[in-house]
């Protein structure tokens, strides 16, 4: 299946747009919000993992609804060494399927489900992860960009 592009502005000031990245495997992840304990755990184990997502030709982005400011807060905080997405109007958690009624101490409201797409480099989803649980996830992603770099060459 195709990914849904899009243009998001991103914490390093610029606008980003997926399709930028044609050529490169993107692990892109979806995250209901910057600085909770589930949130910061996932996003430090992207972080110290950078360098193999790197050596394998990827790319790893997050989208929050969260703003820019906010990021930056999140990436100073934990030195994240990867791109966060402001995706405040939620047009492409929807795009996604990732915008969800959740259910939380009783009760109810819209919000990110924990979600991660493994994008070809000819912007193909090849394999996604849905009601992401944080423990163990990071290397599950690593091991199928492993197996789909090394089916592609």
């Amino acid at each position: 299946m195709k990914a849904p592009d899009f243009t998001l502005p991103a914490s390093n000031g610029e606008n980003v747009t997926l399709s930028q990245f044609h050529g490169k495997y993107v692990v892109l992840y979806f995250y209901p919000k910057d600085m909770t304990p589930g949130c910061t755990t996932e996003a430090c184990e992207f972080r110290d993992h950078h360098e193999v997502f790197e050596e394998l030709g990827a790319v790893v982005i997050g989208i929050s609804p969260d703003s820019i400011v906010r990021h930056k807060k999140f990436i100073e905080k934990h030195r994240l060494p990867f791109l966060l997405l402001a995706d405040e109007k939620q047009d492409v958690a929807k795009a996604y399927d990732v915008w969800k009624l959740k259910k939380n101490f009783g009760k109810e409201y819209m919000g990110i489900e924990r979600s991660t797409f493994l994008i070809d480099p000819n912007g193909q989803i090849v394999k996604e992860w849905r009601k992401v649980k944080v423990n163990g996830h990071v290397e599950e992603v690593l091991n199928a960009l492993k197996e789909a770099v090394g089916s592609n060459k």
